[in-house]
């Protein structure tokens, strides 16, 4: 049994280091888990543990989906927080609505469910994670600092293929594992 994801993998550029760094300065007083540059990804469908059979599965799956799909772009830009600023839990950057990006989303998800996968029926909300919130001590110093970045523009994300990745947890944090690439 793995634990497993489908995801688009977000390659930083320097404005999104610098707003990484300054997030991460800003905040450094407080409990926060913060996601390494290098893990950073869109995720797709966070499937969990899953047997190695259904790995195989949606793997078939998603070479079928993707193929011929067809690269494109999407823009990252702003910043905020999933729950709100009463509850903050995730501190995330926002992706501009990409009709492409959801095309592709539903495709997954529709290979997903006819593939037996039980999905959430909920909005896809496309997001970068850029740390889990622990406890917050200073809600102000923190809705501070990510409305200073809520409406620019961040980098503009090729899109060519899709990955299936295994998460292996560490004390240290997750380690991310391409088990297969699945180009557009």
């Amino acid at each position: 049994m793995k634990r497993i994801f489908i995801a688009v993998r977000i390659d930083p550029g320097n404005t999104l280091l610098e707003l990484h760094s300054s997030l991460r300065s800003a905040l450094a007083g407080e409990k926060i888990n913060w996601t390494d540059p290098a893990n950073l990804h869109l995720t797709m469908a966070f499937l969990g543990d899953t047997e190695e059979e259904l790995i195989k599965v949606v793997s078939i799956m998603l070479s079928q989906k993707c193929t011929g799909f067809g690269a494109f772009r999407f823009n990252m830009n702003g910043t905020g927080v999933f729950k709100n600023y009463r509850d903050p839990r995730v501190i995330w950057m926002g992706i501009d609505h990409n009709e492409k990006l959801l095309q592709l989303n539903d495709q997954i998800m529709t290979g997903l469910k006819d593939a037996g996968f039980r999905i959430e029926e909920r909005l896809f909300k496309p997001h970068i994670t850029l740390g889990r919130i622990k406890s917050i001590r200073n809600v102000q110093v923190l809705q501070s600092a990510l409305e200073r970045y809520q409406d620019t523009f961040i980098q503009e994300v090729p899109v060519d293929k899709v990955i299936l990745y295994e998460s292996i947890l560490k004390p240290t944090g997750p380690v991310y594992k391409p088990m297969g690439n699945f180009h557009l």
